[in-house]
């Protein structure tokens, strides 16, 4: 299809669908300004400096024909965020207002916008790299605090300057090479290629440890709380949400389906499943629901084994145990056992509840570390493990031979950054924002 034309005026509703205080209707492209013009009774928009409010009305220039009061924000290029001469339009938020308001854009020369094509155009024009333009998006879709956190790291192109510096070192090392291949009569000495290389594979490796975590703190994680019956799964799951999602009684096997419910730990997005009861039964119902139990736990990021301490210790169940962690339920009562491989937690008192997080939210991100940089960009992991396999190889290689791998390394890394991508990889980013970012 290739990538739009930078040349065209674009128009698009900035806010979400549905009514509200405020409209915003973006405009961006050379004589948008002027275009603006066209529908506004105030002060002149081509006049107005960059990041300068006024308030006025937005007409029908054919009819003349108030369409609202308004305020006006312009934006000049090139210190605009598309690199352009841009505006917005923020007007009363009903739906109304917004689609006639465009629909007169329309009719006066612009054109809409497509998925993402302004966050495109900053792109294309400069103002950002591709790691950066994927940062907003991510910042846009943020749910929770730590995604929130990393989509910023990545907007404010903490990503973008790692790459860049190991790139550059590369690029350095890469030129030596080359040098002391095309002109051995120079004198050019030979290189220690493993000393410079071995720092460059050290942080692609840590970049990529970040990886799992950087793919919970952005899409969350599924967490099974798994155990027998009345082993407590259902109060824990209440107690974990504070409020009361999940049926609690005292008859085994309440629970014969899973239940899932969303929240938060530590500012990771979790989704808690409370799984029926684990045992052996003939009841049709209930096996469907322990078989479902089993691989609910087989999935998820991590399973919660409760096991009530204040009857005899039940026999495990095959869980996968490099990611399960152990809880004894009911800690307020006397126990009949104790172990300490298992967390104490009583959902009545609240015992042990903090200290249940704080070790969920460390197992679900391990340890990368909390104030750092985390990739949770598939597109990024398979390029930074690209890069990978090459240094290794330009480390076992011949010094003469080193340089290709050292090159493939580069483009690798070069393309987290946007540059010599193909316009598919450039449209499969953009074609997932909204319209009017």
């Amino acid at each position: 299809m290739g990538l739009p034309s930078l040349q065209d005026i674009i128009a698009a509703i900035a806010t979400p669908p549905g009514r509200g205080a405020v409209g915003i209707v973006r405009v961006s492209g050379a004589g948008s300004l002027e275009l603006i013009q066209k529908l506004w009774r105030g002060k002149d928009p081509t006049r107005l400096p960059g990041g300068r409010f006024t308030f006025g009305k937005v007409c029908d220039p054919q009819s003349g024909e108030v369409l609202d009061e308004a305020l006006l924000l312009v934006f000049r290029a090139p210190h605009s965020y598309t690199g352009q001469d841009s505006a917005e339009l923020q007007t009363h938020g009903s739906p109304a207002v917004l689609r006639r308001v465009l629909q007169v854009l329309f009719q006066h020369g612009a054109r809409p916008a497509q998925p993402g094509e302004f966050t495109l155009r900053a792109y294309l024009n400069g103002r950002m790299d591709l790691a950066q333009a994927e940062a907003v998006l991510s910042l846009v879709e943020a749910e929770s605090e730590a995604a929130r956190r990393q989509a910023l790291r990545g907007l404010s192109a903490g990503l973008s300057r790692k790459i860049g510096a190991l790139s550059e070192e590369l690029f350095n090392l890469l030129a030596h090479i080359q040098a002391w291949l095309d002109y051995p009569e120079e004198g050019v000495e030979p290189v220690e290629v493993a000393a410079r290389l071995e720092p460059v594979l050290t942080e692609v490796r840590s970049l990529l440890a970040t990886a799992p975590a950087g793919r919970i703190a952005s899409k969350g994680a599924r967490v099974a709380l798994v155990g027998a019956p009345n082993a407590g799964k259902s109060s824990l799951l209440n107690a974990l949400l504070g409020y009361e999602r999940a049926i609690v009684t005292p008859i085994p096997g309440t629970t014969r389906d899973y239940l899932e419910a969303p929240m938060e730990i530590g500012g990771v997005p979790v989704v808690a499943v409370d799984t029926a009861g684990i045992r052996q039964t003939e009841d049709l119902v209930e096996k469907s629901g322990v078989e479902r139990a089993l691989r609910i736990a087989q999935e998820a990021d991590l399973v919660l084994y409760l096991a009530d301490q204040s009857q005899p210790k039940p026999p495990p169940p095959p869980l996968p145990w490099a990611r399960t962690l152990r809880v004894a339920t009911k800690a307020d009562l006397p126990p009949v056992w104790q172990d300490e491989a298992f967390l104490p937690v009583s959902s009545h008192t609240g015992a042990g509840l903090e200290a249940l997080r704080q070790e969920v939210h460390r197992r679900l991100l391990g340890e990368a570390p909390e104030g750092e940089l985390w990739i949770s960009n598939e597109r990024h992991v398979e390029a930074l493990q690209r890069a990978e396999v090459h240094l290794q190889a330009a480390l076992e290689a011949p010094l003469d031979l080193a340089g290709l791998s050292i090159e493939m390394a580069l483009e690798a890394l070069s393309e987290i950054l946007g540059k010599n991508v193909s316009e598919e990889v450039i449209e499969r980013v953009f074609r997932n924002f909204c319209v009017g970012k």
